[in-house]
C-alpha cells in the first residue's frame, strides 16, 4: 500500500506543490518590466511592476516623460499606489485582484496533491491546468486591454501635441515621439510560466506513479550511460 508521504514524492503530486511555491515567490518580485530609452536619460530607464498596485525602478523618471505625451500609469482605485495617479488616468481597479489569481492557483496546486484517489488526482490536475490557463490568459488579456485603453486616452492637455493614438504591447517594443521602450517579463512572469509548464508536465504525467527519486535515479543512470568517460576507460581496457 502507498503510504501518503510515498504519494506526494510523485510528480504528478510534487510538481504542483513546487508550482505553488513558485506562484507565492512570484508575487514578492516584479512580474513584468519595461526598459525605455529617451535623449534625456542616454542610460536609459526601468520601470518594474507586480502582480499588485506597485511599482519599482525609475517609475517617477518615466511617470514624468510619460506626461509630456499624455500617457498616465493607471489608477487601482481602491487603493493608494506607491506613485502619483493622474486625474485623467484610466482606471484599473483589477490590479488588486493579482495576488487572489496567484494564490488561488497556488492553493489549487496543493489541493490536487492531497487527492485521495486516483481518480479525483486526475480531475484535479485537468481542473487545475484548465483554472491556471483561463486565469493567466484572462490576465494576459485585461492587461493589454488596458494597455490600449490608456494609449487612446492621452491627455488633451500634454506639452507635445500631434502624437498618434497607440498601443503599448504586452511583450515587445514601441515607440512614441523620441520615446522607446522594450517590454518583458521579470522574474515574477518567469516564475509564474514556470510553474505554469510544471502543470503541464504533472498534467501528462497523470497516469504515472514515477517518483522524484525514482526520475532522478533514471537520469543517473542515462547519464552515466552516455559518458564519455565510460567510453574512454572501456577502450583503454581492450588495449585499443
Amino acid at each position: 500500500m502507498t503510504t501518503p508521504l510515498r504519494r506526494l514524492t510523485e510528480l504528478r503530486r510534487a510538481l504542483p506543490v513546487t508550482a505553488a511555491a513558485m506562484f507565492v515567490v512570484a508575487l514578492t518580485v516584479p512580474v513584468w518590466r519595461i526598459a525605455f530609452e529617451a535623449p534625456q536619460y542616454p542610460d536609459g530607464l526601468l520601470v518594474t511592476l507586480y502582480a499588485y498596485p506597485r511599482l519599482g525602478g525609475d517609475f517617477a523618471e518615466v511617470q514624468a516623460l510619460n506626461h509630456y505625451v499624455g500617457f498616465y500609469y493607471p489608477d487601482p482605485v481602491f487603493v493608494d499606489p506607491n506613485y502619483t495617479v493622474h486625474p485623467d488616468a484610466i482606471a484599473a481597479p483589477e490590479w488588486i485582484l493579482g495576488p487572489v489569481v496567484f494564490l488561488a492557483v497556488a492553493a489549487a496546486g496543493v489541493f490536487v496533491a492531497l487527492a485521495p484517489t486516483e481518480r479525483k488526482l486526475r480531475l484535479g490536475l485537468l481542473g487545475q491546468l484548465v483554472g491556471a490557463t483561463v486565469a493567466f490568459v484572462g490576465t494576459f488579456a485585461i492587461v493589454q486591454y488596458r494597455l490600449h485603453q490608456a494609449g487612446h486616452a492621452l491627455g488633451e492637455d500634454a506639452p507635445v501635441v500631434g502624437v498618434a493614438e497607440f498601443t503599448p504591447p504586452l511583450l515587445g517594443g514601441y515607440r512614441i515621439a523620441n520615446i522607446s521602450g522594450v517590454a518583458w517579463f521579470g522574474p515574477g512572469g518567469y516564475l509564474a510560466g514556470a510553474g505554469f509548464l510544471l502543470l503541464v508536465v504533472a498534467y501528462l504525467l497523470r497516469g504515472s506513479r514515477l517518483t522524484a527519486g525514482e526520475a532522478a535515479a533514471a537520469l543517473r543512470r542515462r547519464v552515466s550511460r552516455d559518458s564519455p568517460e565510460d567510453d574512454d576507460r572501456g577502450d583503454a581496457g581492450t588495449g585499443v
